[in-house]
Order: C-alpha cells, then sequence, then structure tokens
C-alpha cells in the first residue's frame, strides 16, 4: 500500500512551547545561573496559566537546567566545575556520534563539511575587535550545524539541552584568554576531517577543541582556588 501525503500535523504542546521560551532565556541570560524563577512571574509573563507552565518547568529541572530547592523554589542552575567538565563530555560524545553518522552512514561528509566550513569563515571574519558575544554565537551556530546535519532527532533533543548549559558557560569564556585564532583553528581542524572523512583526525579534533573550552572555563576557578590555598 502506498504512503499517504496524508500525514499527521505535528503540533507542539503548550508545555513544550513554554519549556523552549525559558530554555531559550537561559541560554541568552536573561535568567543568569542562581537566578530564581517565581511561578507567578513567569505566568504573567508568558500570559499562561499555571498547569503548563509547572510542567515545562518539571521538564527543565528533568533535564537539569533548573534545580528544586525545598520551602524555597525553583532556580537556575549554577555549573560546578564538575558540571562544566561533564557538559563537554557529553558534548564530545554526541557531536562525535553525529559527525559520525554523516561520514559513516549519511555519506554526506563533503556537504557537511563544506557547510561548516562556511561558517568557520564567518568566525574568521570576525577579525580584530570582534564582539565575544557575537564569537560565542557564531561558535554555537557551528555545532548545533553539525548535529543538525545528521538527521538524528534523538541527538538533536539531547544537544539542544547541552547547548542551552554551554551557553551558561560562555560568559566566562568569553573573558578568558581564549583567542579567536584558537577557535578559529580548532573548527577548522573539526570541518576539515568531516570534509576528508577522516575519523581519527575527527576524533582528535574533537577531543582537543572540548579540553582547550574546559581549561579556559575552569582556569579562573582553580586559580581561585589556589590563590586562596595560597594565602592561607
Amino acid at each position: 500500500m502506498a504512503a499517504s501525503s496524508l500525514e499527521p500535523l505535528q503540533q507542539e504542546s503548550t508545555p513544550s512551547i513554554i519549556a523552549r521560551k525559558i530554555r531559550t532565556a537561559i541560554g541568552n541570560g536573561e535568567f543568569p545561573p542562581g537566578a530564581q524563577l517565581g511561578e507567578a512571574d513567569l505566568a504573567g509573563r508568558l500570559g499562561v496559566s499555571r498547569g503548563p507552565l509547572r510542567e515545562a518547568m518539571q521538564r527543565l529541572t528533568q533535564e537539569g537546567l533548573l534545580i528544586s530547592i525545598r520551602n524555597r523554589g525553583l532556580f537556575v542552575a549554577e555549573p560546578t566545575p564538575a558540571d562544566i567538565a561533564d557538559i563537554y563530555l557529553t558534548r564530545t560524545a554526541v557531536e562525535r556520534g553525529a559527525a559520525l553518522k554523516i561520514i559513516e552512514v549519511e555519506h554526506t561528509h563533503r556537504e557537511a563539511g563544506t557547510e561548516l566550513m562556511q561558517i568557520v569563515e564567518q568566525m574568521a571574519a570576525l577579525g580584530a575587535g570582534f564582539d565575544p558575544a557575537e564569537l560565542s554565537r557564531v561558535d554555537i551556530s557551528f555545532h548545533e550545524a553539525m548535529v543538525r546535519l545528521a538527521h538524528s532527532q534523538r541527538l538533536t533533543r539531547v544537544h539542544r539541552t547541552l547547548v542551552t548549559e554551554t551557553r551558561m558557560c560562555l560568559a566566562a569564556l568569553e573573558q578568558a584568554e581564549y583567542s579567536l585564532q584558537d577557535r578559529v583553528a580548532e573548527h577548522r581542524r573539526i570541518a576539515q576531517s568531516i570534509l576528508d572523512a577522516d575519523v581519527p583526525a575527527l576524533h582528535r579534533a574533537l577531543a582537543d577543541h572540548m579540553d582547550s573550552a574546559i581549561a579556559q572555563l575552569l582556569e579562573p576557578i582553580t586559580g581561585t582556588v589556589q590563590a586562596s590555598n595560597a594565602a592561607s
């Protein structure tokens, strides 16, 4: 029997829409780490009833973006050094899986690699005096594109939460000595490995990139701890 062209419409539920909006606000820094989210305030701002809002916030709690503190309420999670390392470990696994699907299953590495290289060139074109927030935006768009090009709904869904958590950390990277040249070079290596369908090079490039980001994010924290220990 031939497949029907009348497939069911994919409608996003109200809690899903609310969760997406709050997730985006967290990622954009509108609700910074540690901020308390008031149910009445959010319901008023979003123009929704508390039922779907609570379901949406429960989803975000399950994702780890919000934490519930007994008798106090819901707060945006504050990533610890262990959390940061784990976020990037999980991102490495997801993005490696996406890239391997592009290379070994989809066999679209040339098209994907070309698109990723175009994003790298956008990054390189920022030049001296670049806006750190714009660099972070292009950086994130590279990784989102890599996962999107794998055509996996589940990898994309998992990656969406990881990207929000990453955005929560990127303000620190914007202040770190993580040069534009270094970030361009690291992303170029990843894109080139996909373009060439070079799996060993892909593994090395992704690992090196994630390790660099973790080191830059944790350096202010470890430096503060070391200074405090020295003073005592």
